[in-house]
């Protein structure tokens, strides 16, 4: 054998020659016709389509590449031990994917919930039924999306957070509703298998792979369960999907679809106009938290009981503690934004009352509690190194909250972050003046004197992040549908879409510089230096272009060529 092959190098010419571009313009074809026959209802296109798919190299090698190398979690071992695969073992992987094998126990991992002191359980499945799971889903997502109500936001590709904010603002935007916010209590963990498997409704083997993966055992500690525990004892596991499968979100979300068009079915039986009922009593809802709006509160009372009695059909209930029926002037926490109105003068706003959304308290407590418990980690380290540990906080929260009215608390942010600041560099120097302290820490950027910087690195600012209204996403619109420019533009417009990428996207129309498609939602998106900066490349625009991240590994492993813009700007409109 071969020196370079034995080494591995054939395998790895082999996975990076593969033609990616091919294999995805494949699956985006059979997943786009298996969303239309879903629209038209027609099962039988539906059934073979996904049969087909779930027999596709292309689909297969996709799944591989997304659970191997675009996962960002794709270091974390399940009980198999393995974090990463070689080109070679992930060439066997694709080829060995089938859909009769019986799915692995999942590794039993906790994490801790954000701002809690309790801990979130995650199951952490096999390499093997990650990928299959991935496949899986490949298959089964555009047939849901063309049948997922319009305000469910959670776990869905083209939906976010501020989607559903926006939803809420539209509902109650021109007149004051009562609210019943409510959570569903463990809701991975109660879904029942076999109401989730009537729902889904899927053809036998697809079922039966499913179920595998459903009634999996977990490894905790070194010990295996494949019970669950309860008030009638233990007994074989019968609900509960694991959390941190790639399928699992999808699986909730089918599980929980139904309850609008519910709430629909009630608004129809009060007394009054069908079509005004409808619109004036709005349910929005984010993976296991939602919201329902109406101005009269007996008929928020009513919904809850509708909700309750619809859950327990899926083994599911309402968490006590974190649902309450409340009223918009008094205001109520989702997602991390208070949403609350007040009332004005009839010259302020005519309805007399104004809809104002803020960062909530408690998400403003727990990002400052991190950005101290970093600064208290680092009395020791170099300023640039405190400095790369804070901007990436304080970039992601403030693009978050940057669509709420977030600029008085961005400012407050900016103070008690300063003092904190302060703090850190006199105690460094407990012998030198506070005036020479200031000095080394702190200078001058954009008329600014008190900017925390070291040479070329400074701390970022929450209040230099603009304020920029949301636009919620179309009704029903999916990134199935095939209107991919409308997907590729809402991406460099999203809250969370750094400043820098979004103008890259904007150039570039939404292409990858290497391989010419058209970002699609969910894609990992990597800055690429065209002139490394070891070889005197700047950071500046011109000398920078957007890739996927499995086209960045290639470009630098291998040093491939990759599009110009003229060339970008070459190709069709829609490559696809």
């Amino acid at each position: 054998m071969h020196k370079s092959k034995a080494r591995g190098f054939a395998p790895m010419k082999e996975w990076a020659g593969v033609n990616w571009q091919k294999l995805e313009k494949r699956l985006f074809k059979l997943q786009k016709r298996i969303y239309r026959a879903s629209q038209r209802g027609d099962v039988r296109a539906v059934r073979r389509l996904q049969k087909t798919l779930m027999k596709s190299w292309s689909a297969k090698m996709i799944a591989v590449r997304r659970v191997t190398q675009d996962n960002k979690g794709k270091k974390t071992a399940g009980v198999d031990g393995v974090k990463s695969l070689t080109p070679e073992q992930r060439l066997k992987l694709a080829e060995s994917l089938r859909v009769y094998r019986k799915a692995c126990a999942t590794r039993r991992v906790w994490i801790p919930k954000p701002g809690k002191d309790e801990k979130r359980p995650l199951g952490i499945p096999t390499m093997y039924d990650r990928a299959l799971q991935a496949l899986a889903k490949q298959a089964l997502e555009p047939e849901w999306e063309a049948k997922f109500e319009p305000n469910s936001y959670g776990f869905r590709p083209g939906r976010s957070c501020h989607d559903a904010i926006e939803a809420i603002f539209s509902s109650i935007n021109k007149k004051p509703k009562w609210v019943l916010d409510a959570d569903i209590a463990k809701c991975f963990d109660k879904i029942n298998h076999s109401a989730l498997l009537n729902k889904l409704n899927t053809y036998p083997s697809m079922r039966r792979l499913i179920r595998s993966w459903l009634k999996s055992g977990v490894i905790d500690r070194d010990k295996f369960s494949d019970t669950s525990v309860s008030e009638a004892g233990v007994r074989p596991r019968t609900t509960g999907t694991p959390q941190g499968g790639v399928i699992s979100p999808l699986l909730a979300n089918i599980a929980l679809h139904g309850m609008e068009k519910r709430i629909a079915q009630f608004a129809e039986s009060l007394t009054g106009s069908k079509r005004d009922n409808k619109q004036a009593l709005s349910l929005i809802r984010y993976a296991d938290d939602f919201v329902i709006l109406h101005k009269d509160q007996t008929v928020v009372q009513r919904c809850k009981e509708i909700i309750c009695e619809w859950l327990a059909d899926m083994g599911l209930e309402l968490k006590p503690s974190k649902t309450k029926i409340t009223h918009t002037f008094d205001g109520f926490d989702f997602l991390g934004f208070t949403i609350k109105q007040y009332k004005v003068g009839k010259y302020q706003a005519k309805q007399g009352f104004k809809t104002i959304i803020t960062p909530s308290k408690k998400s403003v407590k727990v990002h400052y509690e991190r950005l101290a418990e970093v600064i208290e980690s680092h009395k020791g380290a170099p300023q640039k190194a405190l400095i790369s540990q804070l901007n990436p906080m304080i970039r992601g929260w403030a693009n978050y909250h940057s669509t709420a009215c977030s600029s008085e608390t961005f400012s407050d942010l900016g103070n008690l972050l300063w003092n904190k600041l302060q703090r850190w560099g006199y105690r460094r120097h407990p012998n030198k003046s506070k005036i020479w302290v200031n000095k080394k820490y702190w200078g001058s950027y954009q008329g600014s004197n008190w900017t925390f910087q070291d040479g070329t690195m400074r701390l970022l600012k929450h209040v230099e992040t603009p304020i920029t209204r949301h636009v919620k996403v179309k009704d029903t619109a999916s990134p199935f549908d095939g209107n991919l420019i409308y997907w590729s533009s809402r991406m460099g417009k999203h809250p969370e879409m750094p400043a820098q990428k979004a103008k890259l996207l904007k150039c570039q129309k939404g292409k990858c510089a290497h391989c010419g498609l058209i970002f699609r939602d969910g894609d990992i998106l990597e800055v690429h230096h065209i002139q490394p900066c070891s070889k005197g490349g700047s950071h500046k625009l011109e000398n920078l272009e957007l890739l996927h991240m499995h086209c960045h590994d290639v470009v630098h492993g291998h040093n491939t060529k990759t599009l110009t813009r003229e060339e970008l700007e070459d190709l069709d409109a829609n490559p696809w």
